[in-house]
């Protein structure tokens, strides 16, 4: 499926440079640069009740043949692999007996979800067609069972883009009870993003769901383990990852004095860089007082493992680290990302976001691989990975922009290995310098 391209381009789980990250993104890249356009962004996070135990068996063999060629003694494998499971409930002591298990994909297998987004397939294609019969589109992006309905548009043109909203969310009602899948109305919510100045212009509309029950604008929501608020500050986002974060600086800092050097270090990536890191390339471009309370944290994590007081200055102690800095940090994930779109063509809706430009004369920046720059009409437009990608790109040494000899492997010279390796050079140097 991946070699013939055949995986949803619009879902981002279980699939090879697709990751909640990315998914995060191209959503964030699109609200940002709603944002520029002075517009504001309808945002519904639709959620799905057990989704992986209500497939339906015959409806999931039918798609494997239709929607992806598969057939004959591949289609009876899975026919097999999906027939005669039993399942029981155990309560203390007791076990009841055991029944037959019509419906769902094995949970705890690696086929399950696949077979799961396989049999989702369908829903992107209804909703590009149910957008197309309107005036205002509506995008989506799926992750697993996450479905993310989003439209933009001017504040005096709210009504219209609600009734486009209204008419894909009552398709995708439609098909999902077809499908033998459920919304779950408790846990939908419903975000208008935009800037201060646009979002005073309108009156905050609620959301009616096709089951009549209606949803008022929240001002923030959980987006895939990222706190989104209406304005995209991420200011209650950081706020919670600050405390999660102390709480185990707060725990390691009391075990600290029994445990070895390398163990207190292994032990610090693990419980807080890898939270400072979740998704850290939607901070690009946020103001500095922000990525000061994420410096912070870093900062006090350091001198835990470095066994240094407060009074002291941290720099040494975060450089014998080797860790980048917070804003470092940030740039490394997103030129990683901006190497995998262009080396792999993966995720293609975030390589669909950058351009090479063609040039029919030699010169010297021809001799590397360059990204055309958007221009932005606010501050706020830099923020988005339309041009936070290829300005930072612009900013990597020449030998790391190599164009590949071949084109076989990708259209950079530098493997992944030896790229990252470079990156994390020319970075290290920007947060330490000489």
């Amino acid at each position: 499926m991946s070699h013939n391209s055949m995986f949803n381009i619009f879902q981002s789980a279980y699939t090879k440079f697709h990751s909640t990250e990315s998914a995060l993104l191209v959503i964030h890249d699109h609200l940002i640069k709603a944002m520029d356009r002075q517009q504001v962004t309808g945002l519904t996070l639709l959620d799905l009740s057990a989704a992986f135990d209500t497939i339906d068996h015959s409806i999931l063999l039918h798609r494997l043949t239709s929607w992806f060629g598969i057939c004959d003694s591949a289609l009876a494998w899975f026919q097999s692999y999906l027939s005669y499971r039993f399942f029981s409930v155990s309560c203390l002591d007791n076990l009841s007996s055991s029944l037959p298990l019509s419906c769902g994909v094995p949970q705890g297998s690696v086929l399950g979800p696949i077979l799961f987004i396989m049999y989702t397939t369908p829903l992107s294609s209804l909703i590009s067609q149910t957008s197309a019969c309107h005036e205002t589109q509506v995008n989506h992006h799926l992750y697993a069972d996450d479905t993310q309905l989003f439209i933009s548009f001017s504040p005096h043109a709210a009504h219209a883009a609600l009734d486009s909203l209204h008419a894909t969310l009552a398709a995708i009602s439609q098909w999902m009870a077809s499908n033998f899948l459920t919304l779950n109305p408790a846990k939908t919510e419903f975000l208008i993003i935009g800037l201060p100045t646009q979002l005073s212009k309108l009156h905050m509309p609620n959301l009616i769901l096709p089951d009549n029950s209606s949803i008022t604008p929240v001002q923030s929501a959980r987006n895939l383990g990222i706190i989104f608020d209406s304005n995209l500050s991420f200011d209650k986002h950081i706020s919670n990852l600050s405390k999660v974060c102390y709480f185990h600086i707060r725990d390691l800092r009391r075990i600290r004095p029994t445990l070895d050097f390398d163990t207190a270090r292994t032990i610090a990536t693990s419980l807080v860089h890898s939270k400072l890191d979740y998704c850290n390339s939607l901070y690009y471009n946020l103001p500095q007082s922000q990525l000061k309370r994420l410096q912070a944290i870093q900062n006090s994590l350091a001198r835990c493992i470095t066994s240094s007081s407060r009074f002291q200055h941290i720099t040494p102690g975060l450089k014998s680290l080797h860790w980048l800095k917070v804003e470092q940090r940030i740039q490394y994930k997103l030129i990683s990302l901006t190497y995998s779109s262009l080396q792999h063509n993966s995720p293609l809706y975030l390589r669909r976001l950058l351009t090479i430009p063609t040039s029919h004369r030699s010169t010297r920046s021809t001799s590397v691989v360059t990204l055309f720059k958007p221009s932005v009409k606010l501050e706020t437009g830099k923020r988005s990975f339309s041009f936070a990608a290829p300005f930072l790109w612009s900013t990597l040494p020449n030998e790391m922009r190599q164009p590949s000899a071949d084109g076989l492997s990708g259209c950079l010279a530098l493997a992944r290995g030896p790229f990252h390796k470079r990156l994390k050079t020319h970075l290290f140097l920007k947060s330490y310098p000489p």
